[in-house]
């Protein structure tokens, strides 16, 4: 078979103010407006572009709600198969409400599914060769769709659905279709259709000769051209509603309505407070934000206020300190070159601060995107308001506007200095806006938003009457006033009505989504809408829906069900198969700590072959590689009896006295010396003969040509740290965190390099993202508990480390539950306060301390990393020889990705210790141009006072191997000091 290459297809889309975006870049420091584009499929190795061969769109418009539906047929003109990543930004009132992949020559619509599920399924099917499809929400309102695969010489179809608010201008309604992005179409298909219209859409722009005939429902056009070249926009244009609409429709066993309130657009100058706080988002995606807008907003509100205080506070990877200006006569000069000179560096924290009584309202300037720390957005006082003001692309406008509308502000989009003078109005003038929604009986009464956005409220519900009143309280300038509307469940039949109440009320929960991850999860399965909590996923067979508990779509449900119960019983056995499979590995391994081994001069060696050149196989990796096999193979299955709880506490206690036992034997004095890390790269020069004060500002200087490179940010922090700056080394570390939003791989990096920078408060959060990206990897939920030990919360660290032993891994993570096993045993061992280890199963509670343990990690999937250790008797351990003469143990081989690979002696003899690591190679393009590595080494583990040293180190080389450092053992009560 030949080799899979990645296709990047880029979809320049937008149905708004503007005609086409570019692709969703990889950093998003620098986003600048870009110029009109074509459908780009960009290969990323070399390959002929996928063309565009067919392309049918279906526009459905009710109300002020409009459905676009895309039919797209592809032809890879290739040799080989390809996968196709399908990327694409959407404006804040777009919505993707569904697709659909081909199948055996039919279309297969998607079916909702947990994000972290989802992606780990496509993976795992991807590797079989087998079709899946998955579209995620990543981040703000950008979306990604990866297909798999387009056949060689053959075609591939794909149905996109995107549903959408129009904009209301001059009393008019407006739907745009940019037609430039389908730059040439060998067959093009378009029908519309406007419902419940007394006079027929005027037809704008490109496209001026279609012509709407009326029907029974509203009025519809269609048009099929061949050899299609496009340009321009499709421009519809009909008089918006000036009365109320209510629409009902079922959904999943309840009726749900969407009322639309039009509302005159009326205004009066508010009055501004004495004292405002403006949250400056300082992160490194700043530099992105239209500044020149910005700025000129602001001078129209400071001009507004006239006289006043400004309370600045920079949002970095940390709430920067209070700073405060005042503004006199409108004059804000001060505060003016002090935004203009802002340094943006850093990830973006939007909570750590602290609202102050007499600011009256907040002014945020930020893109929404919070991608590092832990500490929530704070909760204002009920007489103060937030203002959101947004000038970038790709933004979480979702989370802006639920943060402003909970806060009883408003959400302002502003990308350019023709924008300024809307956004001005919005922003100093006071528009009539909900303070209240109640009914007589309906319930879950939710707003798209406080104001009316283009003219017009929109409020949803779940009915639970026939007949029903909806209040709408309004307030202006301090006066209110209230709107009824009757609302009767059996007119305006609409599925618009559900699936507008579940995105408001997914909306409105997204201002702190970290907080009802539960509810948009169960939210976006009930409705199949992608958030941030649920992807849609096409599967081929029912045997993979089986597999992976996904319900299918409705027409197959009565088929996996009957699947399901039979597959039942079979899960079960496998479970206990693989506990026990366990449990006699962990046997064999107290059986080798329990066993003494000589210290003295071992006999003459057998030759031991050296480690194996090739990077893909050898005679020496056989035994190795054979090992990765299924635990359900090594197998019988047999129930294990669940530990009662009094038991587990025993088992807690025979453990801390097994640690004790250990102390009080005559120890030798061990140490620990490590190679420092130094960097080669042709920045570094400058940047170490900098003096100290003049360091950062280098660093900035340099920032803009290796913007996309991890290790730049990783270099540079290591030299901060190294010369006492570590405020500095922590901002530049976290731009890691801004890169490539959602990357597990750049995200891990980030915070093995805080656990050394002794930042684990930090790396907590940040591994807990990585965990809900990649449950299906055991080491997501070892590295977290690990963390989590760091900081102090030690049974949360023992149940995610039992969460390894537990759970059926794919085979190429070999042994990692006894790696994830000593360090649960060694922290319940060490704990000064009681531990629930009921959980754990009695079969595995045996502290295992040791001298010396040696782990290797690293970053990259399908990555092949090898450990080596040679002893003061020259004797090397590695994956060709993992039982030395003195009893050095080393883990099984991993050679799929990410380690980790453990090295144990239990008694070390006196002398040293090489530590080196050896760098196979990889399956794969490396994440950031190298793989990154974590090496820890530990004294005294499983014992009260332990020591450990971390190294970080990158290699970019296959077949390099680095010296780490080593471990000097004294004799017993030698007085001689120990190498640090």
């Amino acid at each position: 078979m030949q080799t899979r290459s990645l296709t990047l297809i880029v979809l320049c889309w937008l149905f708004a103010s503007l005609s086409a975006l570019a692709a969703t870049p990889a950093r998003r420091v620098v986003m600048p407006e870009p110029p009109p584009q074509q459908l780009i499929l960009r290969p990323s190795s070399p390959a002929t572009p996928l063309l565009l061969e067919s392309a049918a769109v279906k526009v459905d418009v009710v109300g002020t709600q409009a459905t676009t539906t895309l039919n797209l047929v592809f032809y890879n003109p290739n040799p080989r198969q390809l996968e196709a990543e399908l990327q694409f930004p959407l404006l804040p009132q777009q919505q993707v409400s569904g697709f659909a992949l081909d199948i055996n020559g039919a279309l297969r619509p998607a079916v909702p599914v947990e994000k972290a599920k989802g992606r780990q399924v496509f993976e795992e099917i991807e590797r079989r060769r087998v079709d899946p499809a998955l579209l995620e929400k990543t981040v703000g309102n950008q979306f990604r769709l990866r297909v798999y695969p387009v056949p060689a010489l053959g075609r591939r179809t794909v149905q996109l659905t995107i549903a959408e608010v129009l904009n209301t201008s001059n009393g008019q309604l407006q739907y745009r279709l940019p037609l430039d992005v389908f730059k040439s179409v060998t067959i093009f298909r378009l029908q519309a259709s406007v419902a419940g219209r007394k006079v027929a859409p005027q037809v704008l722009g490109s496209l001026s000769t279609i012509k709407f005939s009326r029907n029974e429902a509203g009025y519809n056009a269609e048009l099929e051209q061949s050899n299609f070249a496009p340009h321009g926009q499709l421009q519809l244009a009909w008089p918006a509603a000036t009365q109320p609409q209510v629409y009902t429709g079922a959904h999943d066993g309840e009726r749900f309505f969407m009322a639309e309130v039009p509302v005159k657009a009326t205004s009066t100058p508010r009055s501004l407070p004495r004292v405002v706080g403006l949250l400056w988002d300082s992160s490194g995606s700043g530099q992105g934000r239209a500044q020149a807008a910005e700025l000129a907003l602001l001078d129209r509100y400071f001009k507004a206020m006239g006289n006043g205080e400004v309370r600045l506070i920079r949002l970095r990877d940390r709430a920067e300190a209070v700073k405060s200006f005042r503004i006199s006569g409108g004059d804000w000069d001060e505060l003016r070159q002090a935004l203009k000179t802002t340094q943006y560096d850093g990830a973006t924290a939007l909570g750590g601060w602290q609202p102050q009584a007499d600011v009256g309202e907040y002014l945020l300037f930020s893109d929404g995107i919070a991608n590092y720390g832990s500490e929530r957005f704070p909760q204002l006082a009920a007489n103060q308001r937030l203002y959101a003001v947004n000038s970038s692309n790709g933004a979480d406008t979702v989370r802006l506007q639920a943060l402003a509308g909970g806060a009883r502000g408003r959400l302002i989009q502003l990308f350019d200095q023709a924008g300024v003078a809307q956004a001005s109005r919005q922003l100093l003038d006071d528009a009539p806006h909900i303070v209240a929604l109640s009914a007589d009986n309906a319930t879950q009464l939710v707003a798209q938003s406080p104001y009316a956005e283009g003219g017009v409220l929109r409020v949803a519900g779940v009915l639970a009457a026939q007949d029903d009143v909806l209040r709408i309280r309004l307030e202006q300038g301090g006066q209110r006033n209230e709107i009824k509307l009757p609302i009767h469940a059996a007119r305006n039949d609409s599925s618009i009505a559900a699936q507008a109440w579940a995105q408001y009320r997914i909306a409105a929960l997204e201002a702190e989504p970290e907080l009802y991850r539960g509810e948009l999860r169960r939210l976006g399965q009930r409705f199949a809408i992608p958030s941030a909590e649920t992807s849609l996923i096409v599967l081929e067979t029912m045997d993979d829906y089986v597999r992976y508990d996904i319900q299918p779509p409705a027409s197959e449900r009565a088929l996996f069900q009957q699947r399901k119960a039979e597959q039942a019983g079979w899960l079960r056995q496998q479970q206990h198969q693989h506990l026990d499979a366990v449990v006699r590995e962990f046997e064999q391994k107290v059986a080798w700590w329990e066993k003494d081994y000589p210290k003295g001069t071992p006999p003459k060696p057998k030759p031991v072959p050296a480690p194996a050149a090739s990077a893909e196989g050898g005679a020496n990796r056989q035994e190795a590689l054979g090992m990765v096999a299924d635990r359900a193979a090594r197998a019988a299955a047999a129930p294990a009896a669940p530990a009662p709880a009094a038991k587990a506490m025993t088992a807690q206690a025979e453990a801390r006295r097994d640690a004790k036992e250990s102390d009080a034997a005559v120890a030798p004095s061990i140490g620990i010396a490590i190679k420092r890390w130094t960097s080669d790269a042709p920045y570094m020069t400058r940047l170490r003969a900098a003096r100290p004060e003049t360091l950062y500002a280098q660093y900035l200087d340099e920032k803009p040509g290796y913007a996309n490179s991890s290790g730049f940010y990783l270099d540079v922090a290591d030299l901060l740290f190294e010369r006492g700056q570590r405020d500095l080394a922590l901002r530049v570390l976290s731009n890691l965190a801004e890169m490539q939003l959602e990357n597990r791989h750049v995200l891990r990096v980030l915070a093995y390099r805080l656990s050394q920078a002794k930042a684990p408060e930090l790396a907590v959060p940040i591994l807990e993202q990585v965990q809900s990206m990649a449950e299906e990897e055991p080491q997501s939920f070892r590295d977290l508990g690990l963390a989590y030990a760091a900081v102090g919360r030690e049974q949360d660290a023992i149940d995610q480390l039992n969460e390894v032993v537990l759970r059926n891994w794919d085979g190429r993570f070999a042994e990692i539950e006894l790696v994830a096993l000593a360090e649960l045993n060694a922290i319940v061992a060490t704990s000064k306060q009681k531990l629930d280890t009921s959980r754990v199963d009695p079969r595995l509670l045996k502290n295992l301390p040791l001298d010396l343990r040696v782990v290797l990690s690293w970053d990259a999937d399908n990555s092949d990393m090898d450990l080596w250790v040679t002893d003061p008797n020259g004797e090397r351990c590695y994956y060709g020889h993992r039982f030395t003469y003195q009893g050095g143990r080393l883990s099984r081989d991993f050679t799929g990705g990410y380690g980790p690979e453990e090295f144990s002696l239990r008694r070390a003899k006196p002398g040293k210790y090489k530590i080196e690591a050896n760098y196979y190679g990889d399956r794969q393009q490396s994440v950031a141009g190298a793989t990154t590595m974590q090496l820890k080494l530990i004294t005294g583990f499983g014992k009260a006072g332990t020591q450990e040293q971390l190294v970080m180190l990158r290699l970019k080389e296959r077949q390099e191997t680095v010296f780490v450092g080593e471990f000097e053992v004294l004799p017993n009560g030698d007085s001689k000091p120990v190498k640090k």
